[in-house]
């Protein structure tokens, strides 16, 4: 009922545009709400993904359109976190993700995302994540290993029981093929000589309840309705973390850890569309219950303002490179926009 009353809040505060309305748009629904043939579908649209040819001969080590999702992840690194447009960006990014599934891999459906709450004792239960042919894949194999530091090093989590090569579910023994830049994984060996070299290997895993653990409903209140709440600025901050404090965005990423903990080549682990869009679904309910506030930008146009750079504006372009048009900021702000966005959360 709670979500029902946003989205109805959401259409009567915006509108819909054009051809979006609340019946037409896309509803992105958790995943562990998808039947098992949902999940087989979406699971069946990724797998194609590794079919299709790259398009762009400039970043070498994509070997096929799966590739090109974390080649332009890993191209912006530096400008789409902890930046003006991180929200923004993200939003595009994981809309032409789906885009792409239904246009080129025939999938029905809208993206599913990863609802935090449900399994964060155990991971390992989660639908998501438990190695079955309807999961995206299970805990790494066992690998020896010292933890991991997040947030610029200065969050340490202890060592699961994985960290090794993804052996079950239905992307077990596939090959990526770009990175890792900037492991958080201890062990995980950075690319030495270019974030472009082809550096084929499995997917890792190391599934981390004690990260899992950051996600709490008394935080998620604070996003939306405490102090945290009241300007974008704070918002954001809160959302993707401070030096020596894990949030949401950095607890999703280091609860799969592995592949997964590498900020700039995170993509290469297919659950990373699931956690984004579950960032993306905080910041749609943000927006509705801050109406004031949801066409605000904050931040610089780098990382933490390193080096520095020019405020962030609506007007500033989202570079996506060859996954689709370089729109501006202020195109992100409206999900029942329908140019290019027509979607609400379940």
């Amino acid at each position: 009922m709670a979500i029902a009353s946003l989205r109805n809040a959401e259409f009567t505060r915006r509108g819909g545009n054009g051809s979006c309305t609340l019946a037409t748009a896309r509803v992105r629904r958790d995943w562990n709400h998808l039947s098992m043939n949902e999940r087989k579908n979406y699971i069946k649209a990724v797998q194609c993904l590794w079919d299709l040819p790259r398009v762009d001969p400039d970043f070498s080590a994509a070997q096929n359109y799966f590739d090109e999702f974390v080649a332009i992840h890993v191209n912006r690194g530096d400008f789409i976190h902890y930046t003006g447009n991180f929200l923004t960006w993200h939003r595009y990014y994981i809309h032409l993700w789906e885009e792409t599934l239904r246009n080129d891999c025939g999938y029905k459906g809208a993206l599913p995302y990863w609802n935090w709450f449900k399994y964060q004792n155990n991971l390992a239960a989660s639908p998501m994540l438990d190695g079955s042919d309807t999961s995206l894949g299970g805990d790494g194999e066992f690998f020896a290993h010292n933890g991991s530091r997040a947030v610029a090093g200065t969050v340490f989590l202890p060592s699961g029981k994985g960290g090794g090569c993804v052996k079950s579910g239905p992307f077990a023994g596939r090959t990526i093929n770009i990175g890792p830049i900037r492991p958080g994984m201890d062990g995980h060996v950075p690319v030495m000589k270019s974030e472009r070299d082809y550096n084929p290997r499995c997917q890792r895993r190391d599934l981390t309840n004690e990260a899992a653990s950051r996600f709490t409903l008394d935080g998620l209140y604070d996003l939306l309705l405490g102090d945290n709440s009241f300007t974008i600025a704070h918002f954001q901050e809160k959302l993707q973390g401070e030096p020596g404090f894990m949030r949401m965005h950095g607890a999703g990423h280091y609860s799969m850890n592995g592949d997964s903990a590498d900020v700039y080549s995170s993509p290469n682990d297919p659950a990373f569309y699931q956690h984004h869009a579950m960032l993306d679904r905080v910041y749609w309910m943000w927006q509705i219950l801050h109406p004031q506030l949801a066409d605000t930008v904050d931040g610089t146009q780098t990382f933490r303002n390193t080096p520095p750079s020019a405020n962030a504006t609506v007007d500033d372009i989202l570079n996506v490179g060859v996954l689709g048009k370089h729109l501006p900021i202020k195109s992100m702000f409206n999900t029942l926009g329908n140019d290019p966005l027509c979607y609400i959360y379940a």
